[in-house]
């Protein structure tokens, strides 16, 4: 039975899986729920942690000068067991290092931490990437939260909309269906100036992705019912996913995405993967905000 480490405020409670510093629930004081109910029929994931890359690779693998690696999709944060280093009544904290598996895959020693800390409405979760070779080393990073679809609450599907903070005008992405990949053209977006109406058919050809995007803050809900608001000021692009018809959509800031169709390039000129230099560390994080109906 997997033991979840709770977290809670007067006004919020979350559970996280220490296997991926996973969150699976995440409940209002009447102990509703936000989260995804996993159902797999459709995914068995909750808010699996993408690293060190996002998205799949051409051919399953990628160069780093002349050195090859191979990495599964979304890379193997999401499937390895965090320490969990501090635990308080509102705060956890989750720690992943380098052995001998990771650096097969990912040849570089790293620190990883992931806090969740609930704060009156907030649940507020940071990762941080620490550096502590003597070298530069390269990832990207990238969040992936399933909200329930509806959201508690008696509105349906068609209710929901989301709502970025800014504009979202421009082109989005798709990714081939066969493999994954980034695929070169742009589409069309389905926004409205800040408001997107989800539909099951707009995830048939996959996620709709902003490669740039200009908001750092979104809303997901109904106007007079269950919402959520979710800031993620460090992470440039945006995921929305969902199987069709399940009972969950994905938002998920990025630092990263899958690679381009035709890439055939370093990891470390690849778009979206950051560069950290020795010794250095760099923070990612996201806060959800609910606001029950």
């Amino acid at each position: 039975m997997t033991e979840l480490v709770a977290v809670a405020s007067d006004r919020i409670a979350a559970a996280i899986n220490p296997l991926g510093a996973e969150l699976w629930s995440l409940t209002d004081p009447a102990r509703r729920e936000y989260m995804t109910g996993a159902d797999p029929a459709f995914w068995a994931g909750h808010a699996p942690l993408l690293f060190p890359i996002v998205g799949a690779l051409r051919h399953g693998c990628y160069r780093i000068g002349q050195r090859v690696y191979q990495l599964p999709r979304h890379g193997f944060a999401r499937r390895s067991r965090f320490v969990l280093t501090a635990q308080e009544p509102a705060v956890a904290r989750f720690q992943l290092t380098q052995n001998a598996e990771t650096l097969a895959a990912y040849p570089f020693a790293f620190v990883l931490e992931v806090e969740f800390r609930a704060e009156g409405d907030c649940l507020r979760q940071t990762v941080t990437m620490t550096n502590p070779g003597e070298a530069p080393l390269w990832f990207s990073l990238g969040f992936h939260p399933a909200f329930a679809w509806p959201l508690p609450g008696e509105a349906g599907k068609g209710a929901h909309r989301v709502r970025f903070a800014e504009d979202e005008l421009g082109p989005i992405r798709r990714l081939d269906p066969e493999t994954g990949l980034l695929l070169a053209e742009a589409f069309q977006s389905p926004v409205r100036g800040r408001e997107l109406k989800p539909d099951a058919a707009q995830f048939a050809a996959d996620a709709m992705i902003w490669d740039r995007l200009n908001s750092r803050s979104l809303t997901f809900g109904t106007e007079d019912g269950s919402r959520i608001e979710m800031g993620f000021p460090d992470t440039p692009m945006l995921g929305i996913w969902q199987k069709p018809g399940a009972p969950f959509l994905c938002l998920e800031p990025w630092q990263g995405v899958a690679d381009p169709a035709d890439w055939d390039g370093d990891f470390r000129t690849k778009p979206g993967v950051v560069e950290l230099a020795e010794g250095a560390s760099r923070s990612f994080r996201i806060d959800v905000r609910d606001e029950p109906g």
